[in-house]
């Protein structure tokens, strides 16, 4: 476990496509599905541009996640940003999300302090024991291969013989067509379920998949801040400041002020990338 660790500013859904999302006392994540209620909840990709592309692929954005000090930058730049006004699900205080690398897992609340399940996860359960054994070992390459087996082990291997219910999003990256970057974050996601299983701590909680990549919907929301989250180092590589995509691991409700603790992966760690 890492020692870092924030806290939860804001949480924000919306059951409609808009850019910004309402701020809410409350969100409860489903464990392999995203925020119950929420647009972009679900196995396959629901941000319009990837439905467009593909809709087989995994949906690995299935929480956006922006630190809080994002907000504050640019706010000196002239630009007012309320929490939730990016789309974030989470908006969160005092933690580097994009300085995480991909695959950690982090918990929402109090240790102990599970918060209950999350609805829809029997059914999540159901489903990842049919689409996990049956889809898990359909793969066209190395990379296919292992993350199929890690959602057919996932079905089999959770506790209580019940099956994982990320074991869809698994399989839906088994079956697909990956790009590298993609197939890397389903990878860590694979990776970060079979630590779970064997984890006592029933907190609700996320793995972090890859990074928003920020498009001119911003520039429509605020003329002239895309700049000011998509950019280039001196190295001239791509910096994308517009916050973190995550997979739902267990389920459970999140609300303002929760603390956040950070589980990173073993090492060597990836950065994240773009998903």
């Amino acid at each position: 476990m890492s020692a870092q660790r924030g806290t939860v500013a804001a949480v924000s859904r919306n059951d409609a496509y808009t850019f910004t999302k309402p701020n809410r006392d409350e969100i409860v994540l489903v464990a392999g599905l995203g925020v119950a209620g929420d647009i972009h909840a679900g196995v396959n990709v629901r941000h319009r541009s990837r439905v467009r592309a593909d809709p087989a692929q995994p949906n690995l954005r299935q929480v956006h996640l922006i630190q809080g000090e994002l907000f504050e930058e640019v706010a000196g730049k002239g630009y007012e940003v309320p929490a939730g006004g990016l789309g974030e699900n989470v908006t969160t205080s005092g933690l580097d999300l994009l300085g995480l690398p991909r695959g950690t897992i982090l918990r929402f609340g109090a240790p102990g302090d599970a918060g209950g399940s999350a609805p829809g996860a029997a059914a999540g359960n159901a489903r990842g024991e049919a689409a996990g054994n049956a889809r898990g070992a359909v793969a066209g390459n190395a990379r296919g291969e292992a993350i199929g087996s890690a959602a057919g082990g996932a079905s089999e291997g959770a506790p209580g013989g019940a099956a994982h219910p990320v074991g869809p999003v698994l399989a839906a990256a088994a079956a697909a067509t990956l790009d590298e970057a993609t197939a890397r974050a389903a990878e860590a996601v694979a990776a970060a379920v079979k630590r779970d299983e064997t984890a006592t701590d029933d907190r609700p909680a996320i793995v972090l998949a890859g990074l928003r990549n920020p498009c001119q919907q911003i520039n429509g929301f605020r003329s002239g801040l895309l700049k000011e989250v998509l950019g280039q180092d001196e190295q001239g590589n791509v910096v994308r400041k517009a916050g973190v995509m995550a997979v739902v691991l267990r389920g459970g409700p999140v609300r303002p002020g929760d603390p956040v603790a950070v589980e990173l992966p073993p090492g060597p760690h990836g950065a994240l990338e773009r998903v």
